[in-house]
């Protein structure tokens, strides 16, 4: 772990996948581009459906979406079609640029991970059906036990990957601050080197690399190619680290959060870079959506316009 730092641009410098498309909304940096998406937990609270947050992000003026795969199952059991559904997205001028999901991929117990194998499988072909690009892979399953070994994780994250490969949708490995195991970046960096696999990569978020206590700073010693969506989101001083959760998180640049320092981080290394609203705060989820998602978007673009 101590020589990880050393090997990320070269060990994920050789993925051939293709950046994002670029839009005209992009906002253009000096080293790559930003697109700017919607992660539905940020209105989950208002119980829409998938049919509704894909209108209310397109109205409010996003280029992607970021929906949970369980909104979509929800949608196909209730007789919805994933055709139809793709042409929707895409006539309103949207990507699928990630989805959100939990399969337990990750675990040491092997009757578990191969089940989560297959729900991930299942997950992805959700994703790939409506055009979707990325699937988020956290350590679901294995967040309270620690000790996890990374080679072995790496291993996993490879078996993830291959299965993407053959269904077209990239899984990507997930930080999560409040887990045992992968809550920083250094670990995540780690186990996407060991898969050795070309597209390996990491999801970061910005409330989640302060859950765990990782320095943004560790950002720039990623491949452009290493990373693709930063979970937009921000966090208030209190409560302190280790007592704040999820429900805590506000709008980019109403909390303390280095959101500015961040993004030039990412800048940094190249490429376009989605930025995917992901809010869990029950406040918002009270309010309007359509309120809601402006707001978010309007905040997200004064963040990315700090940017040189």
């Amino acid at each position: 772990m101590t020589r990880t730092g050393l090997w990320v641009g070269a060990a994920l410098g050789g993925s051939s996948m293709a950046a994002p498309a670029e839009s005209r909304n992009a906002a253009a940096t000096d080293s790559g581009s930003f697109l700017f998406c919607l992660n539905t937990a940020t209105i989950r609270g208002q119980k829409l459906g998938i049919i509704k947050e894909v209108e209310v992000a397109a109205k409010a003026g996003y280029q992607a979406i970021e929906p949970w795969t369980d909104s979509i199952e929800e949608y196909k059991k209730q007789g919805g079609s994933l055709p139809d559904l793709k042409r929707r997205i895409a006539d309103l001028g949207l990507a699928v640029e990630s989805a959100i999901g939990f399969p337990q991929w990750i675990v040491d117990d092997d009757s578990r991970r191969a089940n989560g194998l297959e729900r991930a499988k299942f997950e992805m072909d959700l994703v790939a059906q409506i055009g979707g690009k990325r699937l988020a892979a956290p350590p679901a399953g294995a967040t309270d036990t620690p000790g996890l070994d990374l080679q072995k994780a790496g291993q996993r994250y490879r078996a993830l990957l291959e299965a993407g490969d053959q269904i077209g949708v990239v899984p990507q490995l997930e930080l999560w601050g409040f887990s045992k195991n992968l809550n920083r970046l250094g670990e995540c960096a780690c186990v996407a080197i060991e898969t050795g696999h070309p597209k390996a990569c990491v999801l970061v978020d910005i409330y989640h690399l302060y859950k765990g206590g990782s320095d943004y700073h560790g950002l720039r010693l990623l491949n452009g190619n290493a990373v693709h969506v930063l979970h937009m989101n921000d966090y208030p001083a209190e409560p302190p680290r280790e007592k704040i959760d999820d429900s805590f998180r506000v709008y980019p640049g109403d909390g303390v959060a280095p959101v500015t320092e961040i993004l030039r981080s990412l800048n940094a290394i190249g490429g376009t870079k989605v930025l995917s609203l992901e809010l869990f705060n029950r406040k918002y989820w009270a309010m309007d959506a359509a309120e809601v998602v402006r707001a978010g978007l309007d905040k997200m673009k004064a963040a990315a316009g700090k940017v040189p």
